[in-house]
């Protein structure tokens, strides 16, 4: 397992315990997330798929460095669990940042 795997799948870990745990915030169990998160992955794959395209790479990666699973297209897996975690983190902070009057 290579760096950016591993690193990619602590930031997930890291922000799930953010989520539950420290904010409390609950925001992966809403469906409203999921929605969120589907529309930023359906964005993400013509721009990531564009970006590493295997025919002409503008980001190219070091194999050591990932799983080497690419899907689809030429995406690394890891980039969707990077985009994961940044859609949760910022739903998260955002929702602990609403003021308490306007929270569930």
């Amino acid at each position: 397992m290579g760096l950016y795997t591993i690193e990619a799948l602590t930031a997930v870990i890291i922000t799930v315990l953010i989520d539950l745990a420290i904010t409390k915030s609950g925001a992966i169990k809403t469906l409203n997330f999921w929605i969120t998160w589907l529309i930023v992955a359906l964005f993400q794959i013509p721009v990531d798929g564009w970006l590493t395209k295997l025919s002409s790479p503008i980001v190219i990666y070091n194999p050591h460095d990932f799983s080497g699973i690419r899907f689809p297209f030429s995406i690394p897996i890891e980039d969707f669990a990077y985009g994961f975690a940044l859609t949760l983190l910022t739903i998260t902070i955002w929702l602990r940042l609403k003021p308490i009057s306007h929270r569930r």
